[in-house]
């Protein structure tokens, strides 16, 4: 398997860019001295590898592994970013050093985020909807409906917290990330001057999954009519990995394809969306991804041992 064929993606986290390779997760954080600190986070490449080959199953696996690595890189991140300046950084440590945050509270932590991003992005606005069914005319209109409140709901929670000042930083890491793995799919050098050239948004990114989810739930939720309430509720819940297998097909169909005619107008509204979740970064930011990135291809190429390392 050549390089190019390894699908790179990552996510920002706090003063930093997580990579996920073939091998790897490479995390990058810019320290308060100014140094660059890279290291390998534990992965298990092999973890459900037979599930993930099965089709609009797979989505579901990979949303609950994503959520699991960015809990952990997010925790290991606000680590390293707060430490004083003053503190000293090892040039090398074991990379199985064990990590503050352990699998029982990570897992906690994930299952929480779901049970608070279900309860408001599916089951507030189906609240929300059925109260008007009575003067609703039909259940392809209120289910329309239901879809455009989530919609509405996702837009108004990414544009509220997209003012604080902190996450606007986290944005700009996340346009940072986009634009290296964007270098790199167009064999590019990881050169900050090379890696600027091109844009924050990129097609495989998790806030078009998001879109895709609630439009496809649209679609999916339609074909249930207007049930009872807890037959509803429940449906709903259920349905969701499904929803989430369906979205993650879409997304990999038109990251590959993104130049087909056909599927550009799939690819442009997540594009546009990221208009709001990515910001342009700085040099610093970009150098940060650079490194992340850089370590997880060495990773995957056999060139880099398990260590971690201070960039001064």
């Amino acid at each position: 398997m050549t390089q190019q064929q390894i699908i790179y993606g990552g996510q920002a986290v706090l003063e930093g860019v997580l990579i996920r390779g073939r091998r790897s997760l490479s995390l990058a954080v810019r320290l308060t001295n100014g140094s660059i600190h890279s290291e390998l986070l534990p992965y298990n490449p092999n973890s459900a590898i037979g599930v993930k080959k099965i089709p609009f199953v797979r989505g579901a696996v990979v949303l609950w592994e994503t959520l699991s690595m960015g809990i952990r890189a997010l925790n290991r991140s606000g680590e390293l970013a707060m430490r004083p300046a003053t503190a000293a950084t090892p040039v090398v440590e074991d990379v199985k050093r064990p990590e503050a945050f352990g699998k029982g509270a990570i897992t906690g932590t994930v299952i929480l985020a779901l049970i608070l991003g279900i309860g408001i992005f599916f089951l507030l606005p189906h609240f929300a909807i059925r109260a008007l069914d009575p003067i609703i005319p039909s259940s392809i209109a209120s289910n329309a409906l239901e879809g455009v409140a989530r919609l509405a709901l996702l837009l108004g929670y990414i544009v509220s917290i997209s003012r604080l000042r902190d996450v606007q930083r986290l944005f700009a890491y996340h346009g940072a990330e986009h634009m290296a793995v964007h270098a790199h799919e167009h064999g590019d050098q990881l050169t900050p001057k090379s890696v600027a050239k091109y844009p924050t948004a990129h097609p495989r990114c998790g806030t078009a999954f998001l879109l895709l989810v609630a439009l496809v739930s649209v679609i999916v939720f339609s074909f249930l009519g207007r049930p009872d309430l807890w037959i509803s509720i429940s449906s709903r819940v259920a349905l969701i990995p499904v929803i989430a297998g369906i979205s993650y097909e879409i997304l990999r169909m038109s990251a590959r394809m993104e130049n087909s005619f056909f599927v550009k107008p799939i690819v442009w509204p997540g594009l546009l969306l990221q208009k709001l979740t990515t910001r342009k970064p700085d040099t610093a930011q970009i150098e940060v991804a650079i490194a992340s990135l850089t370590q997880a291809i060495q990773m995957d190429e056999g060139t880099k041992a398990g260590t971690t390392e201070t960039i001064k």
